[in-house]
């Protein structure tokens, strides 16, 4: 007849008693290997926050919820970051072509009237060029839309010149000789600063008032409930602060005095050269978008600093999520080293165990008789 271990332990001599001791601790050994084992593998304390006890689950989702806040708002950065430096090369772009023309109106002399409608035609391409420079996107959304990221600031680019905006200029322009350099040029600004449909190039939400406008200007989450606004708008200057210089006429925006200067630009014929108001207009569409080129970067240059200062937080946040990372892991993961030490350890106790084990079954209930 056979005899269990269990009945053994619980009815034989007190060898047999050691016996379920010792079955006893092997089980309590073999739940530390097991334990020791999936941390060496896992490098995890334990899979589950409930493993790691009541105040180290607390601190461990705390700081887990902290670090992913974190991380969300150096996305949130990098994506306003990559938005800017899309509107910073654009607006670059725009201030070359003003400039450019700016430099070009000083051959406007009258003494070579094939140079203005060689010129106009140029300055007819730049219209549509810096139109479609407005419409930069990051993705899908445009960059100079403000919050109407999904509509394009100028909706048609391409057929500006045989807009109402353009056509308009085109008609002040063409009473030059009669109406005045002075009140030719208040005309075209009226048309460039005009919201009005059908005269405005720039989408419904763009065409209204600059403080309006300026009241779309996209903002960043930075992070403990801080918005940053940043970016450029394509209707209204960002900064309401910018200045314009007494004498020159201007929108008091500087993309919408780019724009009319080009149109009043493109308007212009070389039979209009031997008029006495030809030069004076030409001086003061000079004016206006030296004045532009100005006003342009200043706005960049706000933009920059706003860039930067995102950068500085980005990496502000960054250095905050290592040490909570660093939390985090003094939290859940296991000491490799003294673990798998401790593995080796538990091996050779559970082995010894085993070995004992064997060694008390093989007694028999005869050899105490």
């Amino acid at each position: 007849m056979s005899f269990s271990l269990a009945a053994l332990s619980a009815s034989g001599p007190s060898d047999f008693g050691t016996l379920g001791q010792l079955i006893a601790d092997n089980a309590i050994v073999k739940q530390r290997l097991d334990k020791l084992t999936a941390q060496a593998s896992s490098g995890l304390v334990a899979n589950t926050l409930a493993g790691l006890g009541g105040p180290q689950a607390t601190q461990s989702l705390d700081l887990n919820a902290e670090v992913g806040h974190l991380q969300t708002a150096q996305n949130n950065i990098s994506a306003a970051s990559g938005a800017m430096d899309l509107t910073q090369t654009a607006v670059g772009q725009i201030t070359q072509i003003a400039t450019s023309f700016y430099a070009q109106l000083n051959n406007l002399n009258g003494l070579d009237p094939q140079n203005v409608d060689t010129l106009a035609a140029s300055a007819r391409s730049a219209l549509q060029q810096v139109a479609g420079l407005l419409d930069s996107q990051n993705g899908s959304a445009y960059v100079f839309a403000g919050q109407d990221t999904a509509n394009p600031p100028v909706p048609d680019p391409n057929n500006i010149t045989t807009s109402g905006f353009f056509t308009q200029i085109g008609a002040a322009v063409a009473g030059l000789a009669t109406n005045g350099a002075a009140a030719t040029m208040s005309s075209i600004i009226a048309t460039g600063a005009s919201n009005a449909a059908g005269t405005s190039p720039f989408s419904t939400a763009l065409s209204q008032p600059a403080a309006t406008v300026r009241a779309l200007q996209t903002s960043v989450d930075v992070g403990g409930g801080q918005q940053v606004s940043y970016g450029l708008l394509a209707s209204a200057n960002t900064s309401p602060s910018i200045p314009t210089p007494a004498g020159v006429s201007s929108t008091g925006s500087y993309t919408r005095d780019v724009l009319a200067s080009l149109a009043a630009i493109g308007s212009l014929s070389s039979a209009q050269s031997a008029s006495a108001n030809f030069q004076p207009f030409v001086v003061s569409v000079q004016a206006t978008l030296d004045n532009a080129i100005s006003a342009m970067n200043v706005d960049a240059g706000v933009q920059g600093n706003i860039q930067s200062g995102l950068q500085s937080t980005a990496t502000e946040l960054g250095t905050t999520q290592t040490a909570l990372t660093q939390q985090v892991s003094s939290l859940q993961d296991v000491n490799m080293a003294a673990t798998l030490s401790n593995l080796s350890l538990v091996q050779t106790q559970l082995q010894a165990s085993y070995q004992l084990i064997a060694g008390m079954s093989s007694l028999t209930l005869a050899k105490y008789i």
